[in-house]
């Protein structure tokens, strides 16, 4: 009972840094950026922080640790394993449209900046491009009926090990993301000051980074956390059965 109860303080904390997160990065894009487009400009450079935390940061952890949740445990596990599944699609999605708004944004300006030249984009792309084969390996693995048990049970420890990569290089790539943004926007002209002032943007885009980084380490608690693991209905081979060979 006391494992439980933990459990749903951690999960509460979870959702509830989650959306501070996705509130944080809005209201600074919104309020210091001077809000959203799709026109090219900079204001469609905005959408690109606001659907890489929602996507790679929050929704990935939310669908990360619904296997959790102890109120599943007891039901069939057919209709989570397609939950995880769309969430996770849900989450990638948005993430390449997050990527379409930075990169139309760096081709349209005038005259067009680089594409892919910071450390920062190159973690980005490789956190989306891990995920999208992450995410093709484990429907190929753990939802398609003909995949062959001794694939399932080589695939589990490898997607739980990638997943939780993923997560941790999302959240490298964001704050990377976020000190880049803060030290080409705040360079003390006639509209900001500097960075090192600490003017109220700097501190709302730090603290969004320690919320993406709590919320991180929230998530990675409550996947590491052995107690917390679902438990399973029989054998492993019963656990991982594709979802077309499940009970009802």
């Amino acid at each position: 009972m006391r494992s439980i109860v933990s459990f749903y303080v951690c999960y509460l904390l979870c959702l509830s840094l989650g959306i501070a997160c996705v509130v944080f990065v809005s209201c600074w894009n919104s309020q210091w950026r001077g809000g959203f487009a799709w026109d090219g400009s900079a204001l469609q450079f905005n959408w690109h922080p606001v659907l890489m935390v929602t996507s790679l940061v929050v929704l990935y952890g939310n669908g990360a640790v619904l296997y959790r949740v102890p109120l599943t445990w007891g039901q069939n596990k057919l209709p989570w394993k397609l939950l995880h599944a769309v969430v996770m699609l849900l989450a990638l999605l948005l993430s390449v449209l997050g990527l379409c708004a930075v990169f139309d944004f760096h081709n349209a300006s005038k005259p067009p900046i680089p594409n892919l030249y910071s450390l920062h984009s190159w973690i980005g792309i490789a956190t989306t491009a891990l995920f999208t084969f992450q995410w093709v390996l484990g429907l190929a693995g753990f939802l398609v009926p003909c995949s062959p048990m001794s694939f399932r049970k080589v695939l589990k420890p490898v997607h739980v090990w990638v997943g939780a990569s993923i997560l941790i290089l999302s959240i490298a790539s964001c704050i990377s993301g976020i000190n880049e943004k803060l030290f080409f926007v705040l360079k003390g002209n006639v509209t900001t000051q500097q960075y090192p002032m600490l003017p109220p943007e700097a501190l709302i885009g730090n603290s969004l980074g320690v919320l993406i980084v709590a919320f991180g380490l929230v998530v990675l608690k409550i996947l590491s956390n052995q107690r917390w693991q679902r438990p399973e209905a029989s054998t492993e081979d019963v656990a991982y059965m594709p979802i077309l060979q499940e009970d009802s």
